[in-house]
């Protein structure tokens, strides 16, 4: 099978088609079981994978000509080639995710969700106590740290930590349906 007729084709040299046919014939089903095993079993990409090498073969008739007697390690490494491409293809783009994904997943352009959120947080906040609500505001909405707040409110540093520790305490218990995330995030 080494040699094949070249067909000149609007000045491209092609690959005969019954040389062609033969060799998806001979080599074919060997091929596809090594490509499916490249492809983790991806049948469908183990098929295009096979066309494709199957195209490079039309479109190099020079290949048949090599020194070997079978066109199936020229082939192989093709294929191989193509596995790694369409590999590295799939890993370079980002990770495709289905509809279901989608269709739960808020809107983050939705300001409904967030308008609620809002309100509900400063329910929640307005329900602490006044000393509570004074740290709350000093650490997460003045952006203070620890030591900073102590000095602004007057009290030692440790009150600071357990004011804030209890004042988050009863803000979870009043916004159950809230994460961390999106309670600081509303805040």
């Amino acid at each position: 099978m080494a040699t094949a007729t070249a067909t000149v084709t609007s000045a491209t040299a092609t690959t005969d088609e019954r040389a062609l046919a033969e060799l998806q014939r001979e080599h074919g089903p060997a091929l596809l079981s090594f490509l499916s095993g490249l492809t983790y079993g991806d049948q469908q990409r183990a098929e295009d994978l096979l066309q494709e090498t199957l195209v490079r073969a039309w479109q190099h008739p020079e290949a048949f000509e090599g020194p070997y007697e079978s066109m199936r390690p020229w082939l192989f490494t093709v294929g191989r080639r193509l596995a790694i491409d369409a590999r590295r293809s799939q890993l370079a783009r980002p990770t495709e995710i289905g509809d279901a994904v989608l269709a739960t997943t808020a809107d983050p352009a939705d300001a409904a969700d967030r308008t609620v959120a809002v309100l509900d947080v400063r329910t929640a906040v307005q329900s602490l106590s006044p000393q509570h609500r004074a740290v709350l505001v000093q650490i997460y909405f003045q952006g203070r740290s620890v030591a900073e707040a102590a000095e602004a409110l007057g009290i030692p540093a440790g009150t600071v930590k357990s004011r804030s520790y209890y004042a988050l305490r009863q803000l979870a218990r009043c916004l159950p349906g809230y994460s961390r995330a999106a309670v600081s995030a509303a805040a």
